[in-house]
């Protein structure tokens, strides 16, 4: 074993060094950082503190920044402590309206072992220990989700990295197959002005991101509409096809969407698998929000048809409870990595993949990556396989109980009645109110947010504003639904008579 001399130097605080002696710095500044954290927590009476976006920057900008000879910690943590404060308070129950989960207390234990490791999962001489374990996780996820003894995948930012990912090797393989093109060497053939990738008219943006990014321009995807359920019609989808077809154009890829943003709505997985294996097409499935149903012990069957994939976005930042970021692409053939793949001497020399060593880099977009699959490893041997259902199944049932009392009620008009997952789409909509719906709910909403009483989210329908509750907080009650739902009716009234709108 080498020896190290333990010579003090004066950059001994700062560091987490060699010997007992040097974990006091350490340990005395997580102590003191908990004491905040807790403290802002229990500060919180709201998802928010209320204070106007100018004021909040004039708070910041007031910060020091930097200081010429530092300051103790402490000093700092003061304007920390601020800057929490008027965070969204992500942790509160009435803080429901984006997909922004409250994250679980192991993963947040997580978070410190990750940080003070610093573990890199580029090459395993970087991460040993940690490159294992995220593939186990890797394969675990993969025998969840029937993907067949081929399949792999890696840990991800979340789901735009993911979704990029998956289009990417989709574009690749295919220029392979189709003109034994290598995109990796040659860049895009002439011919890729015609290629096209199909998603649904709800498919997340990123899917028309990834396609700008890859050298195929917005255009090359084509929107496919939706049936009342906001779940891709496969009438117009076959009929796109046609029309693809006639035009001489060359689709590639079909994007089916499990967990829409506004919805929570989910493709018909099964069909569309069938229909892209008859036409040749690399299915992507994007599950960013609704891969968590993998662990619902009650909706587990409306992945139905997802092992048909050939590749999957998984997102643990939001139905998995886990801290920003963490997410996964798995893919049915781990073949498919080589268009990802490079090798450099210094990282991961292909000597090394001969010799068996596994680099993790071969398989991801990114180089230096974080050890975040130890934050699914602690949630999921902390909290089990039982309670992360129950979990995922009570926001589900929360969902559904608030749709059906808001529907029974004459205050609102409520989207999708019957949630597939978790995500109401609603707004105030009274008898007695004719007109200026947006003005109303935009209020509404503003309203609660700057009142520090709920944060709820914004989102358009048919060019028309609605509001909608997230529910991916397992804390939440039909109690506390019941109080807000009667606070909104209580509000939308006292603006409308406060503005003197008429019917």
């Amino acid at each position: 074993m080498t020896t190290v001399v333990n010579i003090k130097t004066k950059f001994d605080d700062l560091f987490i060094k060699e010997g007992l002696s040097g974990q006091d710095a350490y340990l005395q500044a997580i102590d003191q950082t908990k004491k905040v954290v807790a403290d802002v927590s229990a500060q919180a009476r709201g998802p928010f503190s209320g204070e106007t976006p100018q004021m909040i920057q004039r708070a910041v900008q007031e910060m020091k920044l930097a200081t010429e000879k530092g300051q103790p910690l402490e000093t700092v943590l003061e304007d920390v402590g601020t800057l929490l404060l008027h965070s969204i308070q992500v942790n509160h129950k009435a803080c429901i309206g984006h997909l922004h989960c409250p994250p679980l207390v192991p993963a947040l234990a997580a978070e410190v072992v990750i940080s003070a490791g610093n573990q890199s999962l580029d090459s395993w001489d970087q991460s040993s220990s940690a490159t294992y374990l995220e593939q186990e996780l890797i394969d675990w996820l993969c025998n969840r989700l029937e993907l067949g003894e081929n399949a792999d995948g890696t840990f991800t930012s979340g789901g735009t990295q993911s979704n990029y990912m998956g289009l990417l090797l989709a574009r690749d393989a295919y220029c392979e197959k189709r003109w034994n093109w290598n995109v990796q060497k040659k860049g895009l053939p002439p011919e890729a002005r015609r290629l096209r990738i199909l998603c649904s008219e709800a498919a997340h943006f990123t899917v028309k991101k990834s396609a700008s990014q890859l050298g195929l321009g917005e255009d090359a995807v084509i929107l496919v509409s939706t049936d009342p359920h906001q779940r891709m019609s496969l009438t117009d989808l076959k009929e796109k096809l046609l029309i693809l077809k006639a035009e001489s154009l060359l689709p590639f890829a079909l994007v089916g969407t499990c967990g829409t943003t506004d919805f929570g709505s989910i493709d018909p997985l099964s069909r569309m698998a069938e229909a892209a294996k008859e036409n040749g097409l690399w299915f992507h499935v994007d599950a960013a929000y609704g891969g968590a149903l993998m662990l619902s012990h009650n909706d587990h069957h409306r992945l139905r048809g997802i092992q048909q994939a050939d590749s999957i976005t998984a997102d643990f930042h939001k139905l998995f409870f886990q801290p920003i970021s963490c997410g996964a692409f798995l893919v049915k053939e781990r073949k498919h990595f080589k268009y990802i793949s490079y090798h450099a001497d210094y990282l991961n020399p292909e000597q090394d993949e001969e010799e068996g060593l596994l680099h993790l880099v071969n398989k991801s977009v990114q180089t230096t990556r974080r050890f975040d699959a130890l934050k699914l490893f602690m949630s999921l041997r902390v909290v089990g396989l039982d309670r992360f259902g129950e979990m995922i199944d009570h926001t589900i049932e929360i969902a559904r109980k608030t749709a059906q009392l808001m529907k029974e009620s004459r205050f609102f008009s409520v989207l999708n009645a019957e949630p597939e997952i978790n995500a109401v789409v609603f707004r105030y909509e009274p008898s007695f109110l004719k007109n200026n719906f947006d003005v109303i709910n935009k209020q509404i909403h503003n309203e609660l947010l700057h009142g520090g009483r709920a944060l709820l989210a914004k989102t358009m329908h048919e060019g028309e504003l609605y509001l909608k509750f997230t529910l991916l907080n397992p804390r939440v009650t039909m109690e506390d639904m019941k109080k807000l739902i009667t606070d909104i009716a209580e509000l939308g009234e006292t603006i409308y008579r406060r503005e003197g709108k008429t019917s």
